[in-house]
């Protein structure tokens, strides 16, 4: 007797950036989200590439406006930044990278082959920075991240070292553009082979619940 097909979830597309402090305030929303469409609903995240190549640079030639926007992300969502990132802030040398983090999530989802896990992961990864302050460019940093989800640490250092996952990377950033994303984060809702924005920048858990109910009765998908 054949197997029924697995049936096909719409899927949310949590477009973002590990050092995007407008997505450090999103990530609990989209993770709340993940729990309460759980069986409705799939998550995955990408990585949008914020500050690259000649975008990197030294915190200190953007800590003064970054300060303000965290004073802003802070207010609308009550997410706070630490005494600890404040303080690899100002100090001033940590270059302010997105690669590196986004390249640590491109490898572990190409060790889970999990798009949900690497949605927590992404948060983790925000976490140690925002949270704990530490340094993202260090591989070292993702030891401690790893070890709830199980991950071998060898293995995540062979994928985040090798050509392919930096290239990986690149197409992912690539890929983003290529959507037309304005800014981050960007929540798409793909159903079918349709696309819709859900919402971009920051919204409240509730908007975002009643948003996303609605565009799944609208289509059908209950």
């Amino acid at each position: 007797m054949a197997t029924a097909a697995p049936v096909s979830l719409p899927e949310l597309l949590y477009i973002h950036d590990p050092l995007c402090g407008w997505c450090y305030g999103m990530s609990p929303v989209i993770s709340r989200v993940q729990a309460e469409f759980a069986g409705r609903l799939d998550v995955s995240v990408l990585c949008g590439g914020m500050l690259t190549g000649e975008g990197a640079a030294p915190i200190a030639e953007t800590w003064s406006d970054l300060q303000k926007e965290l004073a802003n992300v802070a207010m609308a969502t009550g997410v706070e930044t630490s005494i600890a990132f404040r303080a690899l802030a100002q100090e001033g040398t940590y270059v302010y990278d997105s690669e590196p983090p986004s390249r640590a999530i491109v490898a572990f989802r190409q060790i889970t082959q999990d798009p949900a896990r690497a949605v927590a992961f992404a948060h983790a990864v925000q976490l140690a920075l925002f949270r704990d302050g530490l340094d993202l460019n260090d591989p070292t940093t993702y030891n401690a991240l790893l070890a709830p989800f199980g991950v071998e640490v060898t293995e995540f250092h062979r994928r985040f070292a090798a050509p392919e996952t930096v290239r990986a990377t690149q197409q992912e950033f690539a890929a983003v553009a290529r959507i037309g994303v304005q800014g981050f984060p960007t929540s798409v809702v793909r159903l079918a082979e349709q696309g819709y924005v859900l919402a971009r920048g920051y919204q409240p858990y509730e908007q975002v619940r009643q948003e996303l109910e609605q565009l799944l009765r609208e289509n059908g998908a209950l």
